[in-house]
Order: structure tokens, then sequence, then C-alpha cells
């Protein structure tokens, strides 16, 4: 099949499954990519936990922070579903800022990671990753702000309604009148912006190796693993992911790389336009468009 017609294929697969979907891969090593909508913004929701831990461990290396620092953790007491870690804890923890780092990157708690903000705010974040080179991904604020959806507002029967809202209630700019959704106001990144995001952790960059080898560890132990992972993990390759959910937001990004010394960063942002939160066949189709893209960039180089 030739790219035009698997591009084509795809798109429609994502279509008819009920997907808007922003797609990259590249190979690390040659810098050939394909890919479907990759330079479109999209909120970032969990995937921004990559940055923070990257302007964390940077301030680490610099002397200006120290892994082995304990803080004071109020509990999270969120009872809804979704959130995991330090976000259901009922007491108060005390927990080392290396250990906040496995927590927010690893598990995705964003308890966690609101730990770490308050160390290294948004802006600061964002400033580091200017110093690095990597100018589009954007960092406007913390965690804390995305847990005030309308999910968290509606009986847990009535989820599919803060959905419909997700879906219908944009603008063609890609603003939104749910403000963690408005891509002027939320974190956000494009595919392509991810991919150089991964590209620089894997390859000599701006970031520091020391850093860079702590990044992609905390990635290798993602347990995040029922997105795009059952496409990409087998005994002949490893994947390194992070995940990213937010109403009708489902994102990963990660490498995979094959025992034959090949590397491809991919990075699967998608919309759904289907009102309802449970949606393991969105998660299936996702992972399904991104490894053909692969398959298909592999046969040709």
């Amino acid at each position: 099949m030739s790219t035009e017609a698997l591009l084509h294929d795809l798109r429609g697969q994502l279509r008819d499954g009920g997907l808007h979907g922003c797609l990259l891969v590249r190979d690390l090593h040659t810098g050939e990519e394909l890919g479907i909508e990759p330079d479109t913004p999209l909120p970032s929701a969990s995937l921004v936990k990559v940055p923070l831990a990257m302007a964390t461990l940077e301030r680490i290396r610099r002397g200006e922070l120290d892994g082995a620092t304990a803080l004071d953790v109020p509990p999270g007491r969120i009872t809804t579903a979704g959130p995991i870690g330090l976000s259901r804890f009922r007491h108060p923890a005390r927990i080392a800022v290396d250990d906040l780092l496995y927590l927010s990157t690893c598990l995705s708690d964003s308890h966690a990671a609101d730990a770490l903000f308050g160390l290294t705010p948004p802006a600061r974040v964002a400033e580091i990753l200017h110093e690095l080179g990597l100018r589009d991904i954007t960092v406007r604020h913390t965690m804390n702000e995305l847990m005030d959806t309308p999910v968290e507002r509606l009986d847990a029967s009535e989820v599919h309604l803060a959905h419909s809202l997700a879906i219908d209630a944009g603008t063609s700019g890609r603003g939104h009148r749910v403000p963690q959704l408005d891509t002027t106001r939320a974190n956000t990144g494009s595919a392509r912006a991810w991919v150089e995001l991964l590209q620089a952790l894997w390859t000599p960059s701006k970031i520091h190796p020391e850093v860079a080898e702590r990044v992609r560890d905390l990635m290798a132990h993602n347990v995040l693993r029922h997105r795009l992972a059952p496409d990409f993990t087998s005994d002949a390759t490893t994947w390194s992911s992070k995940t990213g959910s937010l109403l009708n937001l489902r994102h990963e990004i990660g490498v995979v790389e094959h025992a034959d010394g090949q590397a491809f960063a991919i990075a699967a942002l998608t919309e759904s336009l289907v009102p309802a939160g449970s949606q393991p066949g969105a998660e299936a189709l996702m992972a399904q468009v991104a490894r053909e893209l692969r398959d298909h960039l592999r046969q040709l180089w």
C-alpha cells in the first residue's frame, strides 16, 4: 500500500471509530517520519508530567534541589473514579522528591505532580524547556486545575453529559467552554512537539545525559500500559511511555526500541467524538493506527 493510501485508510478508521487523531511516528536514527495532523496542538493532560520530571531533574543536577529532600504532602482525598496514588490518600505523607518523581511519572499521580510543581512552578518548567530548545510545549498550570471538570460535578450516571459538553463546546479556533480543553489556557503540545521532546531524550541534545537517562528510566517503568503498550511490547522490544487522559482526550507518547537497534518515537493524541467515559475500543484503535504507521515507516527505510 502506498503511503498516501495508508494515511487515507487510517484517517477513515479513526473517523469510523469516533476519534479525531493527531499522530506522528519518527525513526530516531534516520529522522524519517509519518503522521496524521502532527502539528495540531491539543491539551496535554498528564503528558505534562514528563517536562515536569525533566525540569525537576535538571534543577537537581544544577544543585538547586536535592532529590533526597522529604516533603510533607497533604492527602488528596479524591473519591471520584480515575485519580490514583497520593490523590486518594486519606492522611498526610512525608515523601522524598525522588519518590515524588516516581509517583508522578510512573503512576501518573497528579497530587505528587503538584507537590513537584510547588518546587518548580509551571512558568519555571516552561523556562527550562525553552533553555533546552523545546519551545512548542506550553506549561501554564498545575494538575490541580485539571481536577475541577464537569465530571467531578455530576453524578456517576451522568458522566456522558460531561463528555457531550467536551465534544460539543469547542470553537473552530480550539477555544472551549471547558477551560481545561481550551488551547489558549491549557498546557498544550502537538504530536510533533512531543516527538521532538522524545528525540531530545533519546538522542544527544541540550538535555544533560544524566537527566535524559533518568527520564527514560521513569518512562520505562510506566505502570499504565493499557493503551499503546499492547501493540508495542514484545520479547524483542521495549516500550517507554507516558499517558494522558482528560474528559474525551486520550493520549500517549513513547519510544519503542527494537532488538535490531531501530527506535521509533511515537505520539498519539486523540479526541473522542463519542460521549462515554469508558471506551476500550478507542484505546485499541489509537494503538492500531500508531502501530500501522510504525510498521509502514519501518518497511520504507
